[in-house]
């Protein structure tokens, strides 16, 4: 039963002096259900994956093999042209397996990096529970596909290699490289935020667009890196070829 709702929380301006106290989205609730609440930052990931699932919708419910095309449907294919020769050449793989982990990350980072226009929208990616989420999909795909593409010796032998005194090491490193990312991610986003508002309170009209607009361009540029990176760790064990 839902004890409390207060929506007000969620399309209020965020005050400068919030944003650059580093005010946590997760503990600004809109649905108080006692034991649980639904946060600021799970309701905007909702939102963020309404509003993908509804433009692929849009973009996928008219689709044609003739010459001409809709403008939907060119920018569709376009985007998908780019990361499967994107995910084959940085995999080396041409089955399109790492295809929809890579366009998931992607599109789900920089749709949250596109609504930073909206004032009052505050972004999940700038809270450090969504990035780790994202990074904890990457380190449960690593297995993954290790397994699937090269068996199981082959994945665990390679933490051993090139000597088993390695072996912890090699089990730290694939554990940190994976929580780098979401952390990387996370401090981005959120010093994007903040670097925003300290602006804004000295030039309330200019700086805000002028820092969007560099944030599309960076937050563009970090749903790529996040996406490679997860390509990357997940292609890292292969079948071995033999003569």
């Amino acid at each position: 039963m839902i004890k409390n709702i207060d929506f007000s929380k969620w399309w209020s301006l965020p005050t400068t002096e919030k944003v650059i106290g580093m005010e946590n989205y997760d503990e600004i609730k809109l649905l108080d259900f006692g034991d649980f609440y639904i946060n600021v930052t799970i309701f905007n990931s909702w939102l963020v994956i309404a509003l993908i699932t509804l433009v692929c919708w849009l973009s996928t419910r008219n689709l044609t093999a003739e010459t001409k095309l809709s403008k939907w449907q060119t920018v569709l294919e376009t985007a998908v042209l780019w990361l499967k020769n994107e995910t084959q050449e940085t995999s080396g793989s041409s089955n399109h397996q790492y295809l929809g982990m890579a366009i998931g990350l992607f599109c789900f980072i920089l749709v949250c990096n596109l609504l930073t226009f909206i004032p009052w929208f505050r972004p999940p990616t700038a809270s450090l529970s969504t990035t780790m989420a994202l990074a904890a999909i990457v380190f449960m795909a690593i297995p993954y596909f290790a397994v699937k593409n090269a068996g199981i010796k082959p994945y665990f032998r390679k933490f051993i290699e090139p000597i088993p005194l390695l072996l912890p090491m090699n089990i730290f490193s694939e554990i940190f490289s994976v929580l780098a990312m979401g952390l990387r991610l996370f401090g981005n986003m959120l010093s994007g935020v903040m670097f925003a508002s300290i602006l804004s309170a000295f030039i309330p009209l200019i700086a805000p667009l002028t820092m969007q607009t560099l944030g599309l361009l960076t937050g563009s540029i970090q749903a790529y890196i996040f996406a490679l990176l997860a390509i990357v760790y997940s292609s890292s064990v292969k079948k071995e070829e033999t003569n």
